[in-house]
């Protein structure tokens, strides 16, 4: 079973693979560096094999779609340049999917920490999960079966994520756009890396930005539901939006679902 490492990364300097000591990658893999030059590169690094493209472009969507287009092994892991992976993670992966021969798409566990909060482990067990149970994930932690992805025409919506016109969700698109074409998601209870996000390049606080967002993303993900979902989301986070109001904080996303309405 061949697997490889799809990574989103920004700036990485010219024949510069430090990135690839510092994520501990064990397997073959496809940087794709979004920069200000077009450059693309292929070596064999501890006995893998890794693509290194540099484009000059911008949006996270855009640049997980240009390794996704590309990858050519049976089971593909998506990931950001603060992920630390621990040693034998291919080795759990391969060991899932031959148990689990129908997932087409697994969620691993990582040890996660977020600024100055304690680290936490992001799958608490393994289990079969649907619609409602996959939006709390990143992308960083999923894998797919690239013959199912690409049967079913999955890929990342460009307009979404750091770097495009609404500023998240894109994790969240492609994880509903792959159970409403009926794949098959797990969740892996098993660690296979680490990962500090740090400071986050998008997120700017509660802001009525953030909100809007929210709601066109809504929209993209649920259709005619959104409105529900989204004040359904609004209350249950309440405390979390209480500088805002949960009110003036779904008012916002209204809007975002009326833009999603009008832009799809």
């Amino acid at each position: 079973m061949k697997i490889q490492v799809l990574v989103a990364t920004m700036h990485q300097k010219q024949k510069d693979y430090s990135l690839l000591n510092k994520m501990n990658i064990q397997t073959d893999a496809i940087i794709c560096n979004q920069c200000d030059r077009n450059e693309f590169e292929k070596f064999a690094w501890n006995g893998h094999t890794i693509r290194w493209l540099s484009f000059a472009e911008r949006g996270v969507g855009l640049n997980r779609n240009n390794a996704l287009m590309r990858a050519d092994a049976d089971i593909c892991l998506f990931a950001d340049d603060d992920v630390v992976y621990y040693n034998g993670y291919a080795k759990v992966v391969e060991n899932f999917y031959k148990s689990h021969t129908d997932a087409d798409v697994v969620i691993f566990n990582f040890l996660v920490k977020r600024g100055d909060e304690e680290a936490y482990e992001l799958v608490k067990r393994a289990r079969r999960v649907g619609r409602k149970g996959v939006t709390k994930f990143g992308t960083f932690c999923i894998s797919v079966r690239n013959s199912a992805i690409k049967r079913k025409n999955i890929n990342f919506h460009r307009e979404f994520g750091g770097g495009s016109r609404y500023s998240h969700g894109e994790d969240s698109i492609f994880l509903q756009d792959c159970a409403k074409a009926g794949l098959h998601i797990y969740t892996c209870s098993k660690l296979i890396g680490y990962v500090n996000h740090g400071v986050s390049t998008w997120f700017k606080g509660y802001t009525d930005r953030f909100f809007f967002d929210k709601g066109v993303v809504y929209y993209t993900m649920v259709g005619k539901f959104a409105r529900l979902a989204a004040l359904y989301h609004s209350i249950k986070h309440r405390g979390l939006y209480s500088e805002k109001g949960w009110r003036n904080a779904y008012r916002q996303i209204l809007k975002g679902i009326e833009e999603g309405k009008t832009y799809y």
